[in-house]
């Protein structure tokens, strides 16, 4: 419930303002005399506040009851930075450019720590600048402002909630196109591009939004300034219409297909799947067979009912050859999307030994084989080193034994799923990866395959050029102390790394 002084609107609406006398009566040991804070009531009620009051306080921290010109830090819960500077303007108060406004979590840190955390960008509340705000006292540059954004995915919460679809969508076309002519700069600038986008909290209505936001460059902020005029992108629409695009989005939807052979094909002449099928001269690897035979059903992206029937599939078969196992389903449905191109288990084994772990996927596949459930199998056997350094490449593929398979899932298996079964055909082919790896790897196994992309290429780069220290989906290692850094979750990854865990669900980057 909003308390009354934040929609007070008579003459009365500035509160006054009492220099250093909150808290004095309060019988707790201040032990952190360098921050002030001040918890707003607005949107988090009256007796939340006290409770949080008196938590502060006993931790000894210094909490002011009324807004002094002595706070340093605003403590806000389900407010925007843009609320709490529209509710500071209704106490005729103008904000410092030294004050920061700080959403809960970082308080809540702070008390579980038992000392003041470092501020880091989840914690800033977002200011969004458009022409309601321009008169809001240090809306411009103050403690909100959209600079504190970091350059790094890693350091961004990026829900699946997307205020600004227009641009992204119109950066992913761009770098697809890029990545198909293999100009990777390019391809890499418009991927950050529509990572920090994704991560906003305020959709982008004017170039004056886009100020101080990281990773824009000129070619990015050429494309949002055309879409906020003619509400599309030429570029983008260009590349749609293009011939080369086209066909190369076509050729490398079918399961086996690379940019090489794309390139081959086009360059041949070819335009359809039709033409490239009927060619007798070509000649397609057991991957591209397949995925041309199963072209329909790979193509049609794969429901949450259909993953969640897939991990039910996929457990069970594991579990009745390695009773211990642990599967985890990674990639976008871990991030909590609703579909996706194909569906990738991790799998371990606390106990199992090195040959039952060689073993495990040919079993379940040959399991699978025997019920008639198997439609393409491709297992690449483990290379893993165990003290090998990590990669220095962030896109470094792992070594880890896979496989790579077609499933057949019966619609019978899906729940809640009206699967339109034509010409009378029960069942889907379905895309799976299947990952082993040893259990001591596993954090940083699950971490990597979880995704997103871009959040795993900043990941690594952060680690590299802010730590000095190395990360791939087999390790951490620290250059400087010059020794693996032992990790049994995603959270002492973070932890060692210096940085604020980001759920999966967060890392949609």
């Amino acid at each position: 419930m909003d308390s009354p002084q934040a929609v007070q609107l008579g003459p009365r609406k500035k509160r006054p303002r009492q220099m250093g006398t909150s808290g004095a009566s309060i019988p707790h040991d201040v032990r952190f005399r360098d921050l002030v804070l001040f918890i707003l009531e607005k949107k988090m009620g009256t007796t939340r506040r006290a409770f949080l009051m008196d938590l502060a306080r006993r931790k000894g921290f210094r909490v002011e009851n009324e807004l002094s010109d002595s706070v340093t830090h605003i403590v806000a819960e389900n407010n925007t930075g843009s609320d709490v500077l529209e509710w500071l303007q209704l106490q005729n108060i103008k904000a410092s450019s030294e004050l920061e406004l700080l959403d809960i979590s970082w308080l809540t840190e702070c008390m579980r720590a038992g000392k003041p955390v470092e501020m880091m960008g989840r914690h800033q509340l977002v200011v969004r600048r458009n022409s309601s705000l321009s008169s809001v006292p240090g809306s411009q540059n103050g403690p909100a402002a959209v600079q504190r954004i970091s350059q790094y995915a890693c350091q961004r919460r990026t829900t699946l909630n997307n205020y600004n679809q227009v641009f992204t969508d119109a950066f992913d076309i761009l770098a697809e196109n890029d990545e198909f002519r293999e100009n990777e700069v390019s391809c890499l600038a418009f991927m950050r591009a529509a990572s920090v986008l994704k991560s906003l909290p305020f959709p982008i209505i004017s170039m004056k939004d886009t100020e101080g936001i990281p990773c824009l460059g000129d070619k990015t902020k050429c494309v949002i300034e055309g879409i906020i005029e003619d509400g599309e992108s030429s570029e983008a629409k260009a590349v749609l219409n293009d011939e080369r695009y086209k066909s190369f989005k076509l050729f490398t939807s079918v399961f086996g297909v690379g940019l090489k052979t794309a390139e081959k094909w086009f360059r041949m002449g070819y335009r359809t799947l039709s033409e490239i099928k009927s060619d007798k001269s070509l000649k397609f690897t057991q991957m591209q067979k397949a995925g041309f035979l199963y072209y329909e059903d790979l193509v049609s992206r794969v429901s949450r009912p259909e993953a969640e029937a897939v991990s039910m599939l996929v457990k069970e078969a594991v579990v009745a050859f390695l009773p211990d196992a642990l599967v985890t389903m990674t990639g976008g449905f871990r991030r909590g999307k609703m579909t996706g191109h194909d569906v990738d288990f991790l799998i371990t084994s606390p106990e199992a030994t090195e040959d039952e772990e060689q073993q495990l996927l040919h079993k379940v596949t040959d399991f699978w084989r025997q019920q008639g459930l198997l439609l393409y199998c491709d297992i690449i056997e483990s290379t893993f080193e165990k003290f090998k350094q990590p990669s220095r490449k962030v896109d470094a593929l792992d070594h880890f034994q896979k496989c790579f398979l077609i499933l057949k899932l019966h619609h019978g298996r899906v729940h809640r799923e009206k699967s339109s079964e034509q010409e009378g055909k029960s069942w889907k082919a379905i895309r799976v990866d299947l990952v082993m790896c040893p259990y001591d790897r596993w954090a940083f196994a699950l971490l990597g395959w979880t995704g997103s992309r871009q959040f795993e290429r900043d990941l690594r780069r952060y680690a590299t050029h802010e730590r000095k220290m190395m990360l791939d989906n087999h390790a951490l290692y620290d250059k400087t102390k010059r020794m693996f850094l032992e990790a049994e979750s995603e959270e002492e990854i973070f932890a060692h790394l210096g940085l604020d865990y980001i759920e999966p669900w967060e890392r949609n980057a």
